[in-house]
Parts: C-alpha cells; sequence; structure tokens
C-alpha cells in the first residue's frame, strides 16, 4: 500500500461515516429545495459534507477544499486553485437518484495534483459498495458507518470485439447516442452518479461519454477511482482531461472515460 492508497482508504472510512448520515435522512419523508442553478438538493447533502469537510481538514491540513454545497452557499471567492493542491467533495452526488430512491447516488471525494486527480473514494450507501483509488484501485462492501476494514483489488478488463458503454440515467443526449453508434458499441448500460466510472474500473463496462454540462466534483472521484484501475478519461479529442478549471467556474466541458486507451 501507498501513501495515496492509504489516503483513498482514509477517504473511504470518511464517506461510510457520511453515507451514515444520508441514509438517516433517506430514511424520512425528506424535503427537496432548489438552489439558485435549479438543481435540487436536501438536508442529506448538507449535513455529509459537514462530516466530510472537517475529515478531509483532518487528514490534509492547510489543502484548499471546494465542496458543492459550500460553493452554492458562499461562491467561488478565492478559489483560485487550478495547477495546485486541492480537494473537491461532493457529498451526495445524484440527487436526483437520491429523490427518486432508486439508490444510484454517491459520496465523493478526491485529491487534485496538478490537474489531476490522483486519490478518490466513491461510496454508494445503498448499494452498500465502496470504490477507492490512489495507486491502485480498490472495492469492496461497506455498510454505511461500518468500518471500511480490507477492499480487494479492481482493474478494467481488456477491450474485446464487441464494447459495453454506460451512459448517465438522467442526461441522455443525441450526441452520446451518436458517439456510441460511431464507435460501435454493442450494448448500453444506463447508471446514476459516479457509479459509471466505477463500473468501468471495475470491468462491467468499456466506455462511457459524457456531453452534457457536469462539475468539477462530479468527476473527480470517480475519475481517481478508473485512472486507478487501469483506465484513462480524456477530452473527446484524446487530450487529458485536467481539473482546476477556475475560469471556468470549476465547470467541466465533455469527456470520455476509457478502460484503457482511448480507442478515438
Amino acid at each position: 500500500m501507498t501513501e495515496l492508497d492509504d489516503l483513498g482508504l482514509a477517504f473511504a472510512e470518511l464517506a461510510s461515516a457520511a453515507g451514515r448520515v444520508v441514509m438517516d435522512v433517506y430514511a424520512t419523508d425528506f424535503e427537496v429545495r432548489r438552489k439558485a442553478d435549479a438543481s435540487p438538493v436536501s438536508e442529506a447533502d448538507e449535513a455529509a459534507e459537514a462530516l466530510l469537510i472537517p475529515g478531509v481538514e483532518k487528514l490534509l491540513p492547510g489543502v484548499p477544499i471546494l465542496a458543492e454545497e459550500a460553493v452554492s452557499r458562499d461562491g467561488l471567492v478565492g478559489h483560485q486553485f487550478s495547477g495546485t493542491e486541492f480537494v473537491l467533495i461532493d457529498p451526495l452526488d445524484g440527487t436526483k437518484e437520491f429523490v427518486s430512491r432508486n439508490g444510484e447516488f454517491t459520496v465523493n471525494i478526491a485529491l487534485v495534483r496538478d490537474g489531476i486527480p490522483v486519490v478518490g473514494c466513491v461510496y454508494a450507501p445503498v448499494l452498500g459498495r465502496m470504490y477507492a483509488g490512489g495507486t491502485t484501485a480498490r472495492t469492496g462492501t461497506v455498510q454505511p458507518g461500518a468500518e471500511v476494514g480490507a477492499l480487494g483489488p479492481m482493474t478494467t478488463r481488456p477491450y474485446a470485439d464487441t464494447l459495453v458503454a454506460v451512459a448517465s440515467r438522467s442526461h441522455r443526449d443525441p450526441q452520446t447516442d451518436a458517439f456510441l453508434a460511431d464507435l460501435g458499441v454493442a450494448e448500453t448500460r444506463s447508471a446514476g452518479s459516479s457509479l459509471k466510472f466505477c463500473l468501468v474500473a471495475e470491468g462491467s463496462a468499456d466506455v462511457y461519454p459524457r456531453f452534457g454540462p457536469t462539475m468539477e466534483w462530479d468527476t473527480a472521484a470517480g475519475d481517481a477511482v478508473l485512472r486507478a484501475a487501469g483506465g484513462t478519461v480524456t477530452n473527446p479529442d484524446g487530450t487529458t482531461f485536467r481539473y482546476g478549471k477556475s475560469a471556468e467556474g470549476f465547470r467541466n466541458g465533455a469527456f470520455v472515460a476509457w478502460g484503457g486507451a482511448p480507442l478515438r
């Protein structure tokens, strides 16, 4: 285990604790509000983030943290992290999945260095599935609030003659369909939140394209897990997908997550 792997497991412990907080709200008749950008938010997002931020500050003293709900509340003033080290937190990725109660939402934590996510954790509390990546990628079953314990190794699979893609359950668009048709994908599976990255990382799929808008905290943790498992995340032209885009408000452009080297 390397230092980055150890940090990934420490992130996983925090994510498990946050997952317990999320599930406590999930079991209630919770209220959903709309933020200024019209995206949904619940008590679960805010309570989980209130646990995660001090937890990360204890692990990484002095490292700047960019967390979704804090940014929504306080704005981006002072968050000039491009080319440096910082943490991205999405306390509840897939709020639409949370509201619809399909279980496909996650807790995301990632450490970015020089534009690349080098450590990440994605936790799906309803599914009890933990994914962590640093130098290597690991996965296992963890119930919300439980100690993480040992996670097993995880790698992507080699490309075969027929490709399996995973696409967004809530944000499918014609550009995605055209990309998949041009690539000759034989089967497409749907999933919510950062689980799409993890399906590629665990070898259940080969490619995940996304042409609709996302924020950096939506993708960094899954990106880190996939890179650690042997995959790549690129811009549509094949160049490396990077983080710290403060001039764009930390908004992502289109990207493609691959189980190996890009196929185009």
